[in-house]
């Protein structure tokens, strides 16, 4: 009963924030800024390219054509080809699919844990509330990507192993959020009405709590896709994730390296795309942030000011 309320308040949730997008105001808001519309295309055009190019392109990212080993960028091959005569465009589409797969599915759980650690240590208080943020402290201790290659390390050098790393590393800050938003919902006068009226915990959690906090936490992890990224891009050039021939950026940075010289567009273009993709999730989460977390926008401005 209490997994049905919680999956009802999060369909609540999502029907208001959508409708909150879709308002007049929230869309004049985010639209207000060109760089807020600049990352909504970059983003968008992001996802066209790694759920429609795949099936578009003919040839194999993996597929070697010694005849045509380090060919410049032409007709025949866009942006050129690599050691192997592998067509880098066919490779960068397939390695887009492979970036945002693993952000999605490392951000999910990061979401998932740090939600659930903020909920209940927010709302229970006391020494659970202690102990699951000096937890939270001893993870924000170390720098994330050095914990990620330790246990990129200890696991082994393999793509699921790396999403494991920085999803273990990552959740920290989601849990932090979330126990501050829920400390303050739950002082608030349809909660207390809530508990006054015999409602169970886990109900008034699921039903009044957590559709409150989530508007921060969409936005963080929005923010957060392009960490991701360029996380799992530097554990994979370190040779600690993605292993060729896998098109992945880092993978392909890494193998690029040594023809640097005689062709730098291996290098140049899946760095250009990481630094896109970064570029263009920061924007839209920022975007997102004026619209689903004004109060948040308004403490920044005041800070800055």
């Amino acid at each position: 009963m209490a997994d049905a309320t919680a999956v009802g308040g999060v369909a609540r949730y999502l029907r208001e924030r959508v409708g909150a997008l879709t308002d007049r105001r929230a869309v004049a808001t985010f639209t207000g800024r060109r760089r807020n519309l600049l990352g909504l295309v970059i983003v968008a055009g992001l996802g066209v390219v790694a759920l429609i190019g795949p099936l578009v392109l003919s040839t194999s990212p993996t597929e070697t054509a010694l005849a045509h080993v380090l060919h410049q960028p032409s007709l025949a091959h866009p942006l050129g080809t690599d050691a192997l005569g592998r067509d880098l465009l066919t490779r960068m589409v397939y390695g887009a699919r492979i970036s945002l797969t693993i952000a999605a599915l490392v951000i999910g759980v990061r979401l998932v844990l740090g939600t659930g650690v903020g909920v209940v240590a927010g709302y229970a208080g006391g020494w659970v509330d202690e102990a699951a943020m000096r937890l939270v402290d001893v993870l924000l201790a170390f720098p994330g990507i050095v914990l990620a290659l330790v246990v990129a390390g200890l696991l082994g050098p393999s793509l699921t192993n790396a999403m494991v790393a920085l999803a273990v590393v990552g959740w920290g800050r989601y849990a932090r959020v979330v126990r501050s938003e829920v400390i303050s919902v739950k002082e608030r006068g349809f909660v207390r009405a809530a508990r006054m009226m015999g409602v169970s915990r886990p109900r008034t959690v699921a039903r009044h709590v957590l559709p409150n906090v989530l508007g921060p936490v969409v936005v963080l992890a929005t923010l957060d896709v392009g960490t991701v990224v360029l996380g799992a891009a530097g554990l994979s050039f370190l040779g600690l994730g993605a292993q060729p021939p896998t098109p992945e950026w880092g993978t392909m940075l890494a193998s690029g390296r040594s023809h640097l010289q005689q062709a730098p567009w291996l290098i140049n273009v899946p760095g250009v795309a990481i630094v896109v993709t970064v570029f263009g999730f920061n924007l839209l989460g920022d975007g997102l942030r004026d619209v689903l977390d004004p109060r948040q926008r308004t403490a920044l401005e005041e800070v800055d000011s």
